[in-house]
């Protein structure tokens, strides 16, 4: 029996491949359930796991390079709206998208999947020139962060990390940055200090324009196979981008399922009414998986990828992917 072991946060449409629900004849998974920040520095340094989480962004550069140790299979287990995660300076007279043009911002690594998605979404909808801004990249709140891989930036473009010891929130506090672009509130905004707000100042109205103008549901992360698994196992990709699949339409069924009960299990009081309102935005699947359902989406982050000098060339969506799950 071959065994797997399998690194991914514990996701409701992840849950039901951990538990046993969804299971491969012939094949033993061991669930190894941690959040990204654990396994992305471990599946892109030393290819830890033999199934795991993958920054898409990370995964599109490597590909581009003909590198990696993983190939990917098309199941989106993290999508996010990040019309929330742009955060200025109050003191620096950025009053639009288009103000932070030439401006200092930082990142905690410019390859990151959300900066990525933001400065695709402000070239494209806001007309920044998003290569022309000066990135600054450090832990938003904790020092030490490094990018993964390293970049292949062309001469011109001021992509650097602040001194060690720094984070952007203090940066973003003595005025060495006018803004920060992070997945993770930086703690002065969270603390309600004044000197820091939101671009947007409601990212759900902005988010929700924003999909019904592009059909986008921002895609994050994807699974990956270690590539010699995949070679020496014909089928497997196929067979575990299925799985995946089963397990989110279980995760979806659940969901509705909970909420006709008479009580909810868990602690939102709104949780029907929020469902519900999800389900008008995005359609009564709102997650979905595969090639053919996300292809105007993911053409659009290969588009950006390259030109914000990320991939070294211009990726086909087919690439991307392993070839087993091409119809899907």
């Amino acid at each position: 029996m071959l065994t797997l072991t399998v690194a991914c946060a514990p996701y409701d449409r992840v849950r039901p491949l951990f538990d046993g629900r969804v299971a491969l004849p012939g094949i033993r998974l061991v669930p190894v359930p941690i959040h990204s920040e654990q396994s992305f520095p471990r599946a892109f340094t030393r290819a830890e796991f033999d199934v795991t989480e993958l920054s898409l962004s990370s995964q599109l550069i490597q590909v581009s390079r003909g590198q990696g140790e993983y190939v990917a299979i098309p199941a989106f287990v993290s999508r996010a709206f990040r019309h929330g995660c742009i955060y200025l300076r109050a003191d620096a007279g950025i009053t639009d998208a288009k103000g932070l043009e030439g401006r200092r911002i930082g990142i905690p690594e410019y390859q990151m999947t959300l900066g990525l998605w933001l400065r695709g979404i402000l070239a494209d909808d806001h007309g920044v020139d998003v290569n022309g801004i000066a990135w600054r990249t450090a832990g938003t709140n904790q020092a030490g962060r490094r990018e993964r891989l390293p970049l292949e930036l062309p001469p011109g473009m001021d992509v650097r990390p602040l001194p060690d010891g720094a984070t952007l929130n203090q940066a973003l506090l003595d005025g060495e940055i006018d803004a920060i672009l992070s997945p993770t509130e930086p703690l002065a905004f969270a603390a309600g200090d004044p000197r820091v707000t939101r671009l947007f100042p409601d990212p759900r109205a902005a988010a929700m324009a924003y999909h019904r103008r592009t059909g986008f549901h921002p895609i994050m992360h994807v699974m990956g196979l270690r590539r010699d698994i995949a070679e020496k196992h014909p089928g497997l990709a196929g067979r575990l981008y299925q799985a995946f699949e089963e397990a989110r339409r279980l995760g979806l069924a659940e969901m509705e399922a909970d909420l006709r009960h008479s009580s909810l299990s868990l602690m939102l009081p709104f949780l029907a009414e929020e469902w519900a309102a999800t389900k008008a935005l995005l359609g009564a699947d709102p997650w979905t998986y595969g090639l053919h359902a996300n292809r105007a989406e993911l053409e659009a982050i290969a588009r950006w990828s390259h030109a914000q000098h990320l991939s070294r060339r211009l990726l086909g969506v087919e690439e991307m992917f392993h070839p087993e799950t091409a119809g899907s």
